[in-house]
């Protein structure tokens, strides 16, 4: 903190305007300017709070890009530029900075090691020529979990999913606000001044939560996947893993049959209320060791360690959808390369071919997942399908909850696979229509 600032009756810093010259690289001048056309309400002359040095800089990048000052205007005083909070901007303004050869000094870590670093957070590459306290406190225990024995690789990957997964949390805060609380104030009229103090008031209560939350959520989901590790590790050979390091998994793809045509009957807003409460039941009701990787769009893909349970959910959970578009499922097991949070290879490339061939309210499921299933799911088979992308056609078969009413007695291609589609009993013109 400079040495002359002050403090105000809230007891936040206050700073000269040369003082926030000196700490933004904006003139005097351009900076007295622009407080005269009243580009920072709520600010006195000369007693600069963090908040109002944060919106300095942002005026000065908008300028960059073209924006005119008489628009900059027009945009704060009808409150579409809002102004940040005082803890976050704090936060960014009163750390010490260094360089990257001094932050390289300070945690061991060499300089490509720290851009590395950055670039799997997703941060801009530009960010390691003003590093600030936070920035080399991160460093200090990544170059501890390393000296600790830590794979660097492996590491860097948890990185990537640290970023990808605060970044999408952060991106969702923000949206989240501007739709529902921001652009409401607006179309009631609120003034400048009005939607900075209730934006900020509510910003300020909220914000101190996000951490306490996001550290209790991680306690409880590394506990919850720690517990299943072991579980798996208990029920199949090599805890599921490969000899190459690949993972052994099941993987279902889920979505809605007809969707692009029920967006353009209901609009956008309606539809994307019928994937939320699609995704919604989707996550309430499967199994504790199955999880949801991702979303997009109507389509959900997940993965678990014991595919029957992922084919018994699939069976059960399209009994009792009665909502139109219908879902349709697909599920497949096989061998994956783990990276970054996510799953790859042919295996699941496969999988989300097979949800692509069933109809709304099916589940088709390939051949390891019917060998690896129980008595309490029947399975049809539909025949040898030639799926996009793939030289080798694939057995489907459609599962569904009728105890003993298997008919594929098949084990994948070749003449057991002919032997089981004979065994099928009159499924084979329906195999051609699916071709």
């Amino acid at each position: 903190m400079p040495k002359d600032a002050q403090s105000s009756a809230g007891g936040e810093e206050l700073f000269t305007t040369g003082e926030v010259a000196d700490l933004t690289g904006i003139s005097a001048a351009t900076l007295r300017r622009w407080y005269a056309r009243g580009l920072f309400p709520g600010v006195a002359d000369g007693e600069w709070t963090p908040a109002a040095i944060a919106q300095a800089r942002t005026i000065s990048r908008m300028r960059e890009r073209g924006h005119s000052v008489e628009d900059l205007v027009e945009a704060v005083q009808s409150g579409r530029m809002i102004g940040y909070v005082d803890e976050l901007a704090n936060e960014q303004l009163l750390s010490d900075r260094y360089t990257l050869e001094e932050a390289s000094k300070l945690t061991g870590l060499d300089p490509e090691t720290i851009r590395e670093t950055f670039a799997a957070l997703g941060l801009p590459e530009a960010i390691v020529d003003n590093l600030n306290g936070d920035d080399v406190r991160v460093l200090s225990y990544l170059a501890s979990s390393i000296e600790s024995g830590f794979p660097r690789e492996a590491l860097l990957q948890a990185i990537r999913v640290y970023g990808q997964s605060i970044a999408r949390i952060a991106d969702a805060e923000v949206r989240l606000l501007h739709l529902h609380v921001h652009e409401p104030l607006l179309r009631e009229g609120a003034g400048a001044e009005e939607i900075n103090a209730q934006l900020g008031g509510l910003a300020s209560n909220v914000l101190p939560l996000s951490l306490p939350t996001m550290d209790y959520l991680h306690r409880r989901y590394l506990t919850h996947y720690l517990e299943q590790e072991m579980v798996t590790h208990l029920e199949t050979d090599e805890g599921g893993v490969t000899g190459d390091g690949r993972l052994l998994v099941a993987i279902a793809f889920a979505d809605l049959a007809g969707y692009t045509q029920l967006t353009e009957e209901l609009g956008d807003e309606e539809a994307a209320g019928v994937v939320e409460r699609f995704v919604e039941s989707v996550r309430r009701s499967i199994p504790e060791q199955a999880r949801i990787v991702k979303t997009i769009g109507d389509e959900v893909m997940l993965v678990a360690n014991d595919a029957r349970s992922l084919a018994e959910w699939a069976v059960g959970f399209q009994a009792g959808q009665t909502e139109r578009p219908l879902p349709r499922i697909g599920v497949h097991a096989g061998e994956v390369v783990y990276r970054d949070g996510d799953y790859f290879g042919r295996e699941v490339n496969l999988a989300a071919r097979v949800v692509a061939r069933a109809a709304a309210g099916e589940v088709l499921v390939t051949w390891p997942v019917v060998e690896a299933s129980g008595r309490a799911l029947g399975f049809d088979l539909i025949g040898e399908v030639k799926l996009k992308g793939f030289s080798h056609a694939t057995e489907l078969f459609l599962a569904h909850s009728k105890p003993g009413s298997a008919k594929a007695a098949g084990k994948g291609s070749g003449k057991k696979g002919k032997k089981s589609a004979k065994k099928g009993g009159g499924k084979s013109g329906k195999a051609k229509a699916r071709r």
